[in-house]
């Protein structure tokens, strides 16, 4: 076995050097940077590491003082999943909302200015852009963070991004390979399930993805999903026939695969993150994800250590190992040398909020009236998915106190929370802003109390439009991003520039 200078053997390296660790704490502990010099190659970011800008640039700048080319990843899809700006809610309306949209140019400046605030932090690679086609409306986990339903919108969008984050220099990881948009169970708790047959999956959720390779995607993210017509026994993280024969022979990809989170209950609780990750490598993944929930130095050392072992059992080809962590180096080598710099010039206006206040769909616009007087905001809260996480704020009372101070809010959930917001408005106008309201029978309900007793409620839609505009003024926002709030409060407030638009007729 050969031995590195610094006393560490190729093996060993290497299985250090597939890891995607993430850690605790603001500044990168001396374990972090240890394993940097024995071999660690990536690190992920979370919003447990993010306070500032500035202080990021230092923590990166601090990784990279200990190793140049480190790779540092981030979850940063903009719009509902955010770590950037985890306190504040971000700045870039997300994938629905750009869908909604519809003009591919625009998604390509909001990436690329995403990308740019990302690199000037030091970050260098992010998991997005998410590419799986929403086809199932009661997705408890993609949603908004889907381009949208229609498999070539979804493509066109994929591809857009990609080229924009990465002309910014920093890699895309499109995800969820082979395409999480058709489940109904979210990944970080159980196993999901896709039964439908190839051809359904070839032309629907495989479409995007091959746009993305078409587009030069530096990265692609496995889902642990099971797809019993692409592999009957193997989830997509785990399938030599999905990650090898399907990713990279038949669609012709070349670059890095990426492990979603393998402490995600669909793979630990199955297989656990040890058997996982070496079944990972042997089937073609090259990098595994871990940190999300498991952020400590025995975590790294557990699973360099089982894949040392797989290769010297011969669970695991040495080859194999080896190919993977090369794969890293070479993603690394592509963003320390600059990537691919080149094509976009940073907007001179707004773009995330512009952006934002082209997705809204406004219906009843024709017979409203700004409001003059501070309303009462009803928020009608559902449990955020883990990857959205529940500690980035999210809803309009903010955003609407600017123009209209004294404005006050409150949450509600649950079967009384119609009657439970009434009794807190008193007198004042309602504002209920809901979030996916066909995926939660209860926020129907609430609705329908608020409108009987209050027809002239405000009905703000900040999840996917998918129950029919109700109430004197409906806003689709397309996502609870910070600046979908900014525009649909423009609206209420009568501030929006451009000034409300009704809905288009379906009609016509």
């Amino acid at each position: 076995m050969t031995t590195i200078a610094n006393g560490t053997d190729t093996l060993t390296r290497d299985a250090l050097t597939v890891l995607q660790p993430g850690f605790t704490g603001t500044t990168a502990p001396d374990w972090v940077l240890r394993r940097l010099g024995e071999g660690l190659a990536s690190v992920g970011l979370f919003g447990r590491n993010i306070a500032t800008p500035d202080q990021v640039a230092a923590l990166t700048a601090q990784l990279r003082a200990e190793r140049d080319d480190v790779l540092v990843a981030i979850d940063e899809e903009g719009g509902d999943v955010t770590r950037l700006e985890v306190s504040t809610g971000s700045s870039f309306p997300g994938n629905h909302a750009l869908g909604a949209v519809d003009d591919v140019e625009l998604t390509r400046e909001v990436a690329f200015e995403l990308g740019r605030r990302l690199a000037a932090c030091g970050v260098n690679l992010n998991w997005a852009p998410s590419a799986d086609v929403n086809s199932n409306p009661d997705n408890p986990v993609i949603g908004v963070r889907s381009f949208g339903a229609d498999t070539d919108l979804v493509a066109r969008h994929t591809a857009a991004y990609v080229a924009g984050l990465q002309a910014s220099g920093v890699a895309a990881c499109t995800k969820h390979f082979p395409g999480h948009g058709d489940t109904a169970v979210d990944s970080h708790h159980a196993m999901p399930r896709i039964d439908v047959d190839a051809v359904v999956l070839h032309s629907r959720d495989l479409a995007p993805f091959r746009a993305a390779v078409t587009a030069g995607t530096r990265a692609v993210m496995s889902a642990h999903i099971l797809v019993p017509a692409l592999d009957p026994d193997h989830p997509a993280t785990l399938s030599h026939r999905i990650l090898t024969d399907l990713l990279r022979g038949e669609l012709g990809y070349n670059g890095l695969i990426v492990t979603d989170g393998m402490e995600m209950q669909a793979i630990a609780a199955t297989y656990g993150i040890e058997r996982g990750s070496v079944l990972a490598i042997a089937a073609g993944a090259d990098a595994i994800c871990v940190g999300g929930g498991l952020s400590d130095e025995e975590t790294v050392c557990r699973l360099r250590d089982a894949l040392v072992a797989a290769v010297r059992s011969g669970d695991l080809a040495e080859e194999r190992l080896a190919e993977a962590a090369e794969r890293v180096r070479g993603l690394a080598e592509w963003t320390a040398s600059g990537g691919t710099r080149a094509g976009y010039v940073r907007p001179a206006h707004d773009v995330g909020l512009l952006a934002a206040r082209r997705a809204l769909t406004v219906t009843g616009a024709e017979a409203y009236e700004p409001l003059t007087e501070a309303p009462y905001v009803a928020a009608f809260t559902p449990v955020a998915n883990i990857a959205v996480g529940d500690e980035t704020p999210w809803g309009l009372a903010a955003e609407l106190a600017r123009s209209l101070p004294d404005t006050q809010t409150g949450s509600f959930t649950g079967a009384t929370a119609g009657q439970a917001a009434l009794s807190a408005a008193g007198k004042r106008r309602v504002i209920a802003v809901v979030r996916d309201e066909h995926r939660h029978a209860w926020m129907g309900t609430a609705l329908d109390t608020l409108l009987t007793a209050r027809p002239d409620t405000i009905v703000v839609e900040m999840g996917v439009p998918q129950s029919p505009p109700r109430g004197a003024l409906h806003i689709a926002t397309h996502g609870a991003a910070r600046v979908c709030a900014i525009a649909a409060a423009e609206v209420i407030a009568g501030a929006w520039p451009s000034g409300p638009s009704p809905a288009p007729d379906p009609g016509a």
